[in-house]
């Protein structure tokens, strides 16, 4: 793609990402493009269905996210294998690491394009499989980050404890931003406490 390519890509994502906060699962390719300036044809020799969008806005989302986890533990996904990861730095401290995932959860417009996301991966199973794809991504990258600090732990015990890190972590958003309950300075307090638990403990 060359450079103007990319940035007219990155403006439809831009557009589409707003829509989708806005608009949740009624976001369709006309209102993208209309907040985008572009024809509905001009969209979709970018994006042919709706389906290709959301895809790649939630892709674009979740390297983010996880762009932020490798920076801070210090982990990297291997060139010529892109399943496996490697450390770059000495370990970070499991409080860090989780400071950083909490922080992404003091933006309300990240955390509502994902309970967005959530709702449309219950009802298509082409974003069901992104939203899988990544889960899969984050869970294997605490993991590795668990074995790299806890090299004693069984494979099975670093796996189930990244499995509900994640879970954990993930599951607090809704309270955390609002959405689903308030927040509390002792529910984090225990939050934090838990989480770090599972990580290195």
């Amino acid at each position: 793609m060359t450079r103007q390519g990319s940035v007219r890509r990155t403006h439809l994502l831009d557009a589409a990402e707003a829509v989708l906060m806005a608009k949740g699962a009624d976001a369709s390719l006309r209102a993208i493009a209309g907040v985008a300036g572009v024809r509905v044809g001009h969209l979709q020799h970018y994006f042919p269905a709706r389906a290709d969008l959301i895809k790649a806005v939630l892709e674009r989302a979740l390297d983010r996210s996880l762009e932020r986890l490798a920076e801070t533990t210090g982990l990297r996904t291997v060139r010529d294998d892109p399943s496996a990861l490697e450390s770059t730095e000495g370990p970070a401290e499991p409080g860090e690491v989780v400071a950083v995932l909490l922080a992404e959860q003091e933006e309300p417009q990240l955390v509502r394009l994902y309970v967005e996301v959530w709702a449309l991966a219950a009802r298509d199973e082409d974003i069901a499989a992104v939203v899988r794809e990544f889960y899969r991504k984050y869970v294997a990258h605490v993991e590795a980050f668990v074995r790299q600090g806890r090299p004693d732990w069984p494979g099975e015990s670093c796996r189930a404890r990244a499995e509900t890190f994640v879970a954990l972590v993930e599951g607090a958003a809704l309270l955390r931003s609002g959405i689903a309950g308030s927040r509390s300075a002792a529910m984090d307090e225990q939050l934090i406490r838990c989480a770090v638990q599972l990580l290195r403990e």
